[in-house]
């Protein structure tokens, strides 16, 4: 008879084992207890245990020697992370498209969602251009982005031009002024689709953003939603405390003047 797993089990194990692993409390080279001693610590089963080991070894985390037991890797080089500055909704973008390689993954007309439909006001008969696309650093996949924009702005562009030109730049070509943006970030689990994409297990946690942008006439220019390894990428702000705020109030810093135009993320 297999014996019953809990998947929160296993989570919360493997958790506590990559932590220790990546503080360093878990030294390279250092050798794990054995299986029943884990289950023995963590009150759980033999089989809990063996899966959360298992989920660490496929990120490389452990390695298993047959005889010996299970451990530690040594440091692998790591993968630089991405960096964002989310105090200006544009800002470091086209230093991103520079360091980074994007993959176009998907690219059709369709008719949007209706929560895309929402975003960018678009009449009941409106389509929209829907690209998606993985974004890599150093090789290493990091982000995985799906665009919305009205087919009436994006309909004369091909597959290679989406291929190699930073979407941005297209709308901008297309006679589109991007103006401002409106975004939100949250946490979401990794999809089997997403998770294959970005080489993470499925239900990993990733950083979600959803971004709309909006022309100089206030007319929505795309609808963006990405998905970020948070190993992979980083949020950063600069803050200034706001003249006369009482309770030690702060407000993001303003752009540094001659900063560069921005592209797509």
């Amino acid at each position: 008879m297999r014996q019953a797993t809990d998947p929160l089990k296993t989570q919360r194990v493997y958790l506590l084992l990559r932590d220790q692993i990546v503080s360093g409390e878990l030294a390279a080279g250092a050798r794990l207890p054995g299986e029943p001693t884990l289950a023995e610590d963590h009150e759980v089963s033999r089989v809990t245990i063996r899966r959360a080991l298992g989920r660490l070894a496929e990120e490389g985390l452990i390695i298993k020697r047959a005889g010996s037991g299970t451990y530690v890797r040594e440091a692998q080089p790591r993968v630089r992370a991405a960096i964002a500055d989310v105090s200006n909704v544009f800002s470091n973008l086209i230093e991103m498209g520079r360091s980074t390689e994007a993959r176009l993954m998907a690219f059709d007309y369709m008719a949007p969602p209706a929560m895309v439909r929402e975003a960018l006001g678009l009449e009941a008969d409106e389509r929209v251009q829907r690209s998606v696309r993985v974004r890599l650093v150093d090789g290493a996949p990091f982000s995985h982005l799906t665009a919305h924009v009205p087919e009436r702005i994006g309909r004369d562009w091909s597959r290679d031009e989406m291929n190699r030109e930073p979407l941005l730049s297209l709308i901008e070509r297309a006679g589109f002024a991007p103006a401002r943006a409106r975004q939100e970030i949250s946490a979401v689990l990794a999809g089997p689709e997403v998770a294959e994409a970005l080489d993470v297990s499925v239900g990993s946690p990733l950083v979600a953003l959803t971004r709309v942008v909006f022309g100089a006439r206030d007319e929505a220019l795309e609808h963006l939603q990405a998905l970020y390894r948070p190993d992979r990428y980083h949020l950063s702000m600069d803050l200034v405390r706001a003249a006369g705020a009482a309770g030690g109030r702060w407000k993001p810093a303003a752009a540094p003047a001659g900063a560069p135009e921005p592209s797509d993320p």
